[in-house]
């Protein structure tokens, strides 16, 4: 065997490594006998910026265009919310009847409002759907209402984004742009905002005066308005093209942002690929869960309109309900009143993060957000998920409540 030559400092080395244990007793020893805190700063710190719920009551309704309400949320003590990036949503509880669902909204007022407690959402009428029309019927001021913490991307960021921002809205799809076109004016954020606002009509404009306001005491934002379905002096008239981007970004490089409806998304997709962006300068808020899978690529032709059984593993429980190839798992959990979590409900965030046990599935390419080991081992996201047969799924936690 070899003879290991060990230098001065590989001795010292083992010398403090042999003594280590006789170190650390005397700190022991040495260190106060008072008991250690039940509560840690760091970690209230983080409930207080991350909260999983926030309990708000309704302080006002106001009527924002034809169809909208813009909703005042407030703390019952005036004590802060807990902060957000303009941009952000938050996950709305909504108990009806015997279901319990959530919705996301966008934060539409200025982030400096969360410091006095207060948060604003807008929820625009869709009766195809049942959850904003209920809010709009059936909400009163005083109502006590549970929210989620700020979630979501769509916030400008030095250095992922241009300096510049062209918004592309559609519809109540103005909430978010609103928070940022608020934080600029108040000097929380520094870019550039124009944003392209469609709208069917200019009575349907949402947020048309605030948007005039902000405009004038912000040079930063920038509005032009887009009408489908009207022609009228001042405004665009058509749909959000290629060319209208151009015309309006003032050339250079820029960053699109987008929200509104599905349908919107699907005509944009054409329209920004021939502008040639970089892919990071592209980013989009998440519009939902999708409403005729059908029509996306991959979905089985003859599936449409058929039923199966949903059973559904939670907690040791078992329970059982008829699921419609035509509607997302997760509505169908909904429906049967079992309160199972949710958030971004379009396949991103993992929220609702479930085990499919059985059965065969579809997931829309454009909204599977699951992480390559979750498709490897079987989960799903219920939000984003459609049946093709009967499935078994274990769902893990429950809703806000």
């Amino acid at each position: 065997m070899a003879n290991v030559k060990i230098g001065l400092f590989g001795k010292l080395d083992m010398l403090k490594f042999k003594n280590i244990t006789k170190v650390r007793e005397k700190h022991i020893q040495a260190s106060p006998t008072t008991p250690l805190p039940k509560v840690l700063p760091t970690n209230e710190k983080a409930k207080q910026h991350h909260p999983e719920k926030q309990e708000v009551v309704i302080a006002d309704i106001r009527q924002n265009g034809s169809d909208a309400k813009t909703i005042v949320l407030k703390t019952p003590d005036g004590s802060r919310l807990a902060l957000f990036r303009a941009g952000q949503y938050v996950s709305v509880l909504v108990p009806i009847g015997g279901t319990v669902t959530t919705r996301s909204y966008s934060l539409c007022s200025s982030p400096a409002l969360a410091r006095q407690g207060e948060y604003h959402i807008t929820v625009k009428r869709d009766d195809a759907g049942f959850v904003s029309p209920y809010i709009q019927d059936h909400w009163q001021i005083g109502q006590k209402v549970t929210v989620s913490g700020p979630e979501g991307h769509l916030y400008f960021e030095p250095l992922r984004d241009a300096k510049k921002v062209v918004a592309l809205a559609g519809g109540s799809g103005i909430t978010p742009f609103m928070g940022m076109a608020y934080a600029l004016r108040d000097g929380l954020e520094d870019f550039d905002l124009t944003i392209l606002y469609g709208s069917r009509t200019a009575d349907g404009i949402v947020y048309q005066e605030q948007l005039d306001e902000v405009c004038k005491a912000c040079s930063k934002v920038h509005v032009v308005h887009v009408l489908s379905d009207e022609e009228k002096d001042g405004y665009e008239h058509g749909f959000i093209t290629a060319e209208l981007i151009r015309k309006y970004s003032g050339g250079g490089e820029y960053s699109i942002f987008m929200c509104g409806p599905q349908a919107m998304y699907n005509f944009l997709d054409g329209e920004i690929a021939k502008l040639g962006l970089r892919r990071k300068f592209v980013r989009r808020e998440l519009f939902g869960t999708i409403k005729d899978p059908w029509n996306q690529p991959g979905y089985p032709s003859d599936a449409r309109g058929k039923s199966f059984r949903l059973k559904v593993l939670q907690y040791g429980k078992e329970y059982e309900t008829e699921a419609s190839a035509d509607e997302s798992l997760l509505v169908a959990v909904e429906r049967a009143g079992i309160s199972a979590p949710s958030r971004c409900r379009s396949g991103e965030c993992g929220w609702c993060r479930s085990r499919l046990v059985s059965g065969e599935v579809y997931i829309p390419e454009k909204t599977d957000g699951r992480r390559a080991a979750d498709i490897d081992y079987n989960y799903i996201h219920p939000c984003s998920t459609f049946p093709l047969s009967d499935v078994v799924i274990e769902v893990y936690g429950s809703n806000l409540t």
